[in-house]
């Protein structure tokens, strides 16, 4: 059943900042994502992520998805690098992962459970950051029940391997990044490394959870997580060397929204810290139907991090985005109603397009000169419809329309141009769907202006 995942009044206000008309997190509206690993990788943020099935009641999660960005506002869906079935050993829970590189090759550490048994590390490996990926082993590199590996590459190019709920472990890998040298290593789980536990629960007297995220900065390692069961907040700890001792430094953000989990991921670009995290905001969004979101901090001096709140508009944008090279059509800061699919001419295209839904494309620079064409590559089984390229909102200033006819197929694809006027400078441009019946509209592949 298609769902219209925009997010309700409740969701857009999930801290004391003002609502917004134009909201950019989460950043994916056309699926629910979660547990965000973000990569740097040839000048592009990579952002691998689980998935949250439609209508799930439960941690119904089949593969992982990827996106990037160059702006942090402008998401690509790269589309499914890795599911389930990369692993014959395993039957359910695609849960948290986490990607590093080394030597040419890709990792991705995942947790699923063993077919009839309990939950182990996988892993899986490609040439290309893309994918696919496949097994690296053809049998769990850790199984000890427990889940959220997460790979800290020290500057001596020891790899350490970090996963644990409801414990904290970690073991040495090798230069292969598929087995590891020493037995596994439990962390000593401290009040004053990790923190007081809050709520209900009493029988763990510090607060770490799970999702553990290590990194170095400045020459302190860092440990993100997710603590305090059942209501996670986010915290993080500090230590000398990349296995402690942890030193508690705080609450990193706090428990907002309508997910009763939460899962850290950090990096930096371009010189600017981000923190990615997961909530429920988008329309029918639950502890089982969660969101990725992502915000920009900067370090206390003392290299101590704020207490950060989850907001609407997200991070501001890098740069601009270039309307004159070939842009694909799933390169979205914003949707209302449109879904993605695989497409026959390669990548992902937009599908799923009823009358009014839009796509937001945020800061896109026109120059002085302005454009005057408009070409969009697309697909119709039924008679087609129109898109309105527009300024600043989806009722916004009117550039052109280009009209689509029906193709013959949903994966039959042709290109469209039509004239546009009035569009110089930098906005956000909103392409709005509009046509007649019940039916879909048409596809996008991609777009171009002139």
């Amino acid at each position: 059943m298609r769902v219209s995942r925009i997010p309700t009044t409740t969701a857009l206000c999930l801290s004391t900042l003002l609502c917004v008309a134009w909201a950019d997190n989460p950043i994916v509206q056309t699926i629910y994502t979660t547990d965000p690993a973000p990569f740097l990788y040839d000048g592009r943020v990579f952002l691998f992520t689980g998935h949250d099935e439609d209508g799930s009641t439960g941690f119904d999660m089949r593969d992982w998805r990827l996106f990037s960005t160059n702006d942090m506002v402008n998401w690509q869906h790269h589309g499914t690098p890795m599911s389930l079935a990369t692993f014959s050993w395993a039957d359910a829970n695609a849960w948290a992962g986490h990607v590093v590189e080394r030597n040419g090759k890709f990792y991705f550490y995942v947790p699923i459970r063993r077919r009839g048994g309990s939950m182990a590390i996988g892993v899986g490996v490609s040439d290309s950051i893309y994918g696919p990926y496949k097994d690296a082993i053809g049998r769990p590199l850790v199984e000890n029940a427990e889940i959220d590996p997460a790979v800290l590459m020290d500057d001596d190019g020891q790899a350490y391997l970090y996963w644990g709920n409801p414990n904290l472990w970690y073991v040495k890998l090798n230069e292969d990044m598929i087995s590891y040298s020493g037995g596994l290593n439990k962390v000593d789980l401290r009040v004053e490394g990790f923190g007081p536990r809050q709520g209900s629960e009493t029988t763990r007297p510090t607060a770490y959870e799970e999702g553990p995220w290590p990194f170095k900065r400045n020459g302190k390692y860092y440990m993100l997580y997710a603590a305090n069961c059942c209501s996670e907040d986010l915290r993080y700890a500090t230590g000398p060397s990349a296995t402690g001792p942890w030193t508690y430094g705080g609450i990193l953000m706090a428990t907002e929204g309508r997910s009763f989990t939460n899962h850290p991921g950090y990096i930096e670009y371009k010189g600017q810290p981000y923190l990615f995290y997961h909530n429920g905001a988008l329309d029918g969004g639950s502890g089982y139907t969660r969101s990725v979101a992502v915000e920009s901090f900067n370090f206390n001096p003392d290299g101590s991090i704020p207490q950060l709140r989850m907001t609407t508009q997200g991070p501001a944008q890098v740069g601009t985005l270039d309307p004159y090279i070939r842009q694909e059509a799933e390169t979205i800061a914003w949707s209302k109603g449109v879904e993605t699919e695989v497409c026959s001419e390669g990548g992902i295209n937009v599908a799923n397009i009823n009358n009014g839904d839009y796509v937001k494309v945020k800061g896109v620079n026109f120059g002085s000169k302005g454009a005057s064409k408009f070409t969009a590559r697309v697909a119709s089984a039924t008679s087609g419809g129109k898109i309105e390229l527009r300024l600043g909102s989806e009722t916004g200033s009117l550039i052109g329309t280009c009209t689509v006819s029906g193709t013959g197929g949903w994966q039959t694809w042709t290109s469209v141009s039509c004239p546009v006027s009035g569009a110089t400078g930098t906005h956000d441009l909103f392409f709005r769907y509009t046509g007649s019946g019940s039916d879909f509209l048409f596809n996008v592949n991609w777009w171009q202006f002139e």
